[in-house]
């Protein structure tokens, strides 16, 4: 792979941007040359991404919550679609954010641009009539999971199982005891690990639920500690808005910037949203209680749709 490669890049989220950070590095070692420019979170800008918006930008949990932010995401897209048609790269790669990049990966398309979509949508579990628009948007779906890419195999998607980078980065993961040093938690007290998710709504829905979980369990466990990874800086008032609330005046609370997974490796037990977390959790080897919490418009159609029995990542892919 030589000369210079220009790619157009699209990430959605922190799982988004951790992925396409890792994507940047592996490419550079094939081309030191390759450049991107794109939507894109810190650790893909501190790789040396053009950042045309920030991907917290694309951060919406739940069908009735992305319908208020449609009109503003419809303009990104356009916005985004203008550049990419003005300036073409030689490869679009969108990184998960189906909503959002397929159909900027379909526009671009047409216009003679050759996409890539990395994270399959989970139309195995739900929307499997979006099958006829990934087909439409991409010239290759590249999965996660051996599994997805027989099922579009299947429904005649052009398709390649790549793996996926965190299986190779936990195996550099601290051990408990060194984890709950660095983090400043006490060694000999039960330890709850609480990962509400990346997103502002996720943890406007799911932390005082969750906090009002470590309540009662600290009712049982008096000595139980709890961390709580915040995912960005911008999370970390409304994290304190709920911590600071008298019910929660009980629990001893280490609040850190990041560190998600050395918060899980830490922990004993690990509350957390559904998610690629759920994944990072398994492969951490601690036990997990996983929850989600929606707009009941969205849970109504979700429950409607859904086609597999669970709703945490690993049950699925254990099947049990």
């Amino acid at each position: 792979m030589g000369g210079s490669l220009r790619i157009g890049v699209v990430a959605g989220e922190l799982s988004g941007d951790q992925l396409g950070a890792a994507l940047m590095e592996r490419i550079r070692k094939l081309n030191p040359g390759a450049r991107f420019v794109g939507i894109a979170g810190p650790r893909m800008r501190a790789a040396g991404c053009e950042v045309l918006a920030e991907a917290e930008e694309l951060a919406v949990m739940g069908v009735a919550e992305a319908l208020r932010q449609l009109p503003r995401l419809l303009r990104l897209r356009r916005r985004v679609v203008r550049y990419f048609c003005a300036q073409p790269p030689q490869l679009f790669i969108g990184i998960d954010a189906p909503d959002f990049n397929l159909g900027l990966e379909k526009c671009l398309k047409r216009n003679g641009i050759t996409t890539l979509h990395w994270v399959s949508p989970s139309v195995w579990a739900w929307r499997r009539y979006r099958l006829k628009k990934i087909r439409n948007s991409t010239d290759c779906l590249l999965t996660l999971f051996p599994f997805e890419a027989s099922f579009y195999h299947e429904h005649h998607v052009e398709a390649r199982f790549v793996g996926h980078p965190m299986a190779d980065e936990i195996a550099g993961s601290i051990a408990a005891p060194l984890a709950r040093e660095q983090l400043g938690l006490v060694a000999d007290r039960p330890c709850l690990a609480i990962l509400p998710g990346s997103r502002k709504s996720e943890i406007e829905r799911l932390l005082p639920v969750f906090l009002q979980a470590a309540v009662l369990c600290k009712r049982v466990l008096p000595m139980l500690q709890l961390v709580l990874p915040v995912a960005s800086p911008r999370l970390q008032s409304l994290c304190s808005h709920w911590l600071e609330r008298p019910e929660h005046a009980t629990l001893d609370v280490r609040v850190t910037e990041g560190r998600a997974r050395d918060a899980m490796a830490a922990a004993d037990a690990v509350l957390l949203a559904s998610g690629t977390a759920t994944l990072e959790c398994l492969l951490l080897e601690r036990p997990m209680i996983v929850a989600y919490r929606l707009h009941p418009l969205s849970y109504a159609l979700v429950r409607y749709l859904l086609r597999v029995p669970y709703v945490s990542l690993p049950n699925n892919l254990l099947n049990r």
